[in-house]
C-alpha cells in the first residue's frame, strides 16, 4: 500500500497537478490539506474517473481536507466529531476565530488502516491567539486520539503539521529559531504524539538533514533548499515494521502549472509502489556545487 500526504494550497488551481501526480505515483491512498473549498464544490467526479473514493471536509475559502483512496472508505470523522465546522464571528482573515471551529481534520477507515488527515494552524506568531490556538487545537487532537484510537491499531496520522520535529528539519535553525514552526511548545506537543505511539516514518528509511517538504514561493528559497519539514506521516506501532520505503517527492514543487509550495510525502507498507525518482540527489549535487 502506497500512502501520501500532500498540502497541495488550493485543490481546484492545483486540480492538474494532483491529477498528473496520481499517475506519476500512483498513491493507494493520498491524504490532502488546505484544499479550500466547501463540500459541495469537492471534486469527486475527478477522482473517481482516477480511480478513487473522495472523503471531504470543508468550509469554503480557507482550509478543507480530504482523503483519496481505491480501497473503499468507511467509519467517516471530521472535525473530531465535534459537530460542524464555520464561525459566527468569522470576519474576512481566516484566522479571525478558533481554529476549533476550521475544517482542519478527517478520518476514514480504509483496508485495514485508519488514516486521520490533519491540517494544523500556522499559529503565525509566538504570544498571540493564533499561537494559543495551535497549541489548543494540537490538544484538541492527542484527546481524540486518546479517547478514539489505541496505537496498537493499525493507524496513519499525516498531514501538514506546520511544525518542525528538529532543527535538523529546518534549512537554518539559527534564523527560524524565535518564529513558528520551531518553537519549544510545539516540539512538545508533536512530541507527545510519538509518546503516545507514533513513529515518523519518514524518518524510518532518512536520517540524513537537509530535507525539506516546504519552501517558500519567494525567488530562491527553493532553489537554494531552504525550506522546513512541516509534512508528516507517522505511523502506530502494528505499521513501523511494514515501512518499507519513504520519500518526500521534491520533483512535485517543480514546473508548470504553479505547483503547492509543499511537496507530497510517501511512504510504501508491505512493498515498493510504483518507481518514483523525487530528484534529492541532482539537486542536492547542484545545491553543493552552488554553495563552493
Amino acid at each position: 500500500m502506497r500512502i501520501a500526504t500532500w498540502n497541495v494550497n488550493s485543490l481546484m488551481a492545483r486540480m492538474e497537478v494532483v491529477q498528473a501526480w496520481l499517475d506519476r505515483a500512483d498513491p493507494d491512498v493520498l491524504l490532502l490539506q488546505e484544499t479550500k473549498l466547501a463540500d459541495d464544490k469537492a471534486p469527486h467526479m475527478d477522482f473517481q474517473i482516477a480511480g478513487y473514493e473522495l472523503a471531504h471536509h470543508g468550509e469554503g475559502r480557507w482550509n478543507g481536507v480530504a482523503i483519496a483512496s481505491k480501497l473503499p472508505i468507511s467509519d467517516v470523522v471530521t472535525n473530531f466529531g465535534d459537530g460542524e465546522v464555520g464561525a459566527s464571528t468569522a470576519k474576512t482573515d481566516e484566522g479571525d476565530y478558533s481554529p476549533q471551529r476550521q475544517a482542519r481534520m478527517i478520518s476514514v477507515t480504509a483496508g485495514d488502516v485508519r488514516f486521520v488527515s490533519v491540517y494544523v494552524p500556522n499559529g503565525r506568531q509566538i504570544g498571540t491567539e493564533f499561537y494559543d490556538g495551535k497549541l489548543a487545537w494540537m490538544e484538541r487532537l492527542q484527546t481524540w486520539l486518546r479517547e478514539e484510537c489505541t496505537a496498537d491499531e493499525p493507524l496513519v496520522v499525516a498531514g501538514d503539521f506546520n511544525i518542525t520535529p528538529t532543527d535538523d528539519d529546518v534549512w537554518d535553525a539559527r534564523s527560524a529559531h524565535g518564529g513558528t514552526h520551531v518553537s519549544e511548545p510545539e516540539r512538545e506537543a508533536l512530541g507527545a504524539l510519538r509518546k503516545w505511539g507514533l513513529t515518523d516514518a519518514y524518518r524510518l528509511h532518512h536520517t540524513d538533514p537537509g530535507r525539506y517538504s516546504w519552501w517558500d514561493y519567494r525567488a530562491g528559497m527553493f532553489q537554494k533548499n531552504m525550506g522546513m519539514r512541516l509534512d508528516l506521516v507517522y505511523v502506530s506501532k502494528p505499521l513501523v515494521d511494514r515501512v518499507v520505503w519513504a520519500e518526500i517527492d521534491r520533483e512535485a514543487r517543480k514546473g508548470k502549472p504553479t505547483p503547492s509550495d509543499h511537496a507530497p510525502v510517501v511512504v510504501d507498507l508491505d512493498e515498493p509502489g510504483k518507481e518514483l525518482d523525487a530528484g534529492w540527489e541532482a539537486a542536492m549535487k547542484r545545491i553543493a556545487q552552488r554553495s563552493t
